[in-house]
């Protein structure tokens, strides 16, 4: 039986089977990655450049963005260089390396948009303590707890996963190195300490998303009581994206990792794993440029500026 230490490299889950599907799959990849690249860069480029958008909710989507950038810059390019030349092989070091960013940033995002429902609350529900509960060091100490909680979380569960033995081979069904897909390598037993950790990811999963329920039932509650409708529809636009965004996050995540083991199957792991890592960090930046003007009037102004420059 082999173990931990005589595995050099894992096999990933091929995208196709045939020459011709993989090549497809590599062009289809490529074009989503790019898609994603483009929009999360003229997001974060938007943001930094124009200082009407140097305000706290902007500066946490600054930091969306980048988290997006990074999440699916893990994944995606190692999934694209199989299919295009033909292999499935990952490193032992590659897999620790690719598990650990993605932990950490897909950790940290989670945790930033729990940051973003409370700046959210903040705004609607206590506009005349706005500047006070979040200034600039706030947001900045803010942030950093999210970059923060992401590495803690990202190095345990590292850490964890491969100092366990490996007992059951190195092949992994997924297109990229993701825990359950480990832990089902490993040897009898030997799990329990990571499965402690993954009951305690759960629950401060669950802890945040408790935390964005209350906060937008708090939201709503101030939302419906103003006296205008214009007011209530311009604090509405405001939560829109951010509710958008929180939901396919969340959706996405609860579907891959809390649906029942007797609907698991190779091509239902990858199509859910698909939707959670790829499709956020491509609709992310469309849902937040759709409804938010001051967004579109800095894109526009940025690209004028970009097509003035190559006139």
């Amino acid at each position: 039986m082999p173990n931990s230490s005589s595995i050099s490299e894992f096999l990933l889950l091929a995208l196709a089977d045939t020459r011709q599907l993989q090549l497809l799959h590599f062009w289809l990849l490529l074009g989503i990655y790019l898609a994603a690249l483009l929009g999360n860069g003229l997001i974060s480029t938007a943001v930094a450049c124009d200082h009407r958008l140097h305000t706290p909710m902007y500066f946490f989507l600054l930091n969306l963005a980048l988290l997006d950038l990074g999440c699916i810059s893990t994944t995606l390019p190692k999934a694209m260089s199989n299919a295009l030349w033909h292999t499935r092989a990952i490193s032992y070091a590659g897999c620790a390396t690719q598990l650990f960013f993605f932990l950490f940033l897909f950790g940290a995002e989670y945790t930033l948009l729990t940051v973003m429902s409370y700046d959210r609350y903040v705004a609607i529900c206590k506009p005349l303590h706005y500047g006070t509960l979040l200034g600039s060091r706030a947001c900045a100490t803010m942030a950093a707890a999210a970059w923060g909680t992401g590495l803690l979380h990202a190095l345990l569960h590292t850490a964890t996963i491969f100092s366990l033995p490996l007992c059951q081979g190195n092949v992994l069904d997924q297109f990229f190195c993701e825990i359950p897909h480990i832990l089902k390598l490993s040897c009898s037993g030997a799990y329990l300490k990571e499965f402690g950790l993954i009951i305690f990811s759960i629950l401060t999963f669950f802890g945040c998303f408790v935390f964005i329920v209350v906060s937008y039932v708090q939201i709503f509650r101030a939302v419906l009581r103003l006296p205008s409708e214009q007011g209530q529809h311009r604090a509405f636009s405001t939560c829109l994206s951010h509710l958008a965004v929180v939901s396919l996050f969340i959706s996405t995540c609860m579907f891959a990792y809390l649906k029942p083991p007797s609907i698991s199957s190779p091509f239902l792991d990858l199509v859910v794993a698909v939707l959670y890592t790829v499709v956020p960090p491509v609709m992310n930046p469309v849902i937040y440029s759709m409804r938010n003007q001051e967004i579109k009037q800095a894109l526009r102004k940025l690209l004028g500026h970009i097509l003035l420059q190559h006139q």
